[in-house]
């Protein structure tokens, strides 16, 4: 994994989201209210994202059940890799600027 690998906004909130196990509209719903409302996923954009983390190995897809049209993913250990790196990138920038401006003191 790249040291220097920066999430976008919208795939940070999906992968964090996907911790436990959820389905899109789920996905769409737990972003939007981990950003108090900042990220707002259309379908289409989730769906592109989801094919593509899937595709990265970062999240899978669960066995649909008989009958379900319902698509449920999870986060894989590599994405959980990932997340957590990208958490500690994130506060690496939030202390330097508070160490800057001289907040959180």
């Amino acid at each position: 994994m790249p040291d220097s690998l920066a999430l976008t906004e919208a795939t940070y909130y999906i992968l964090l989201s996907l911790y436990a196990p959820r389905h899109g509209y789920g996905i769409m719903q737990q972003t939007e209210e981990m950003s108090r409302g900042r990220v707002r996923l259309a379908a289409g954009t989730l769906y592109g994202a989801l094919n593509t983390l899937c595709d990265k190995g970062w999240i899978i897809q669960l066995p649909i059940d008989d009958g379900s049209r319902r698509k449920e993913y999870r986060l894989t250990e590599k994405g959980l890799a990932i997340l957590r790196q990208e958490v500690r990138r994130l506060r690496e920038l939030a202390d330097n600027g508070e160490k800057i401006l001289g907040e959180g003191k």
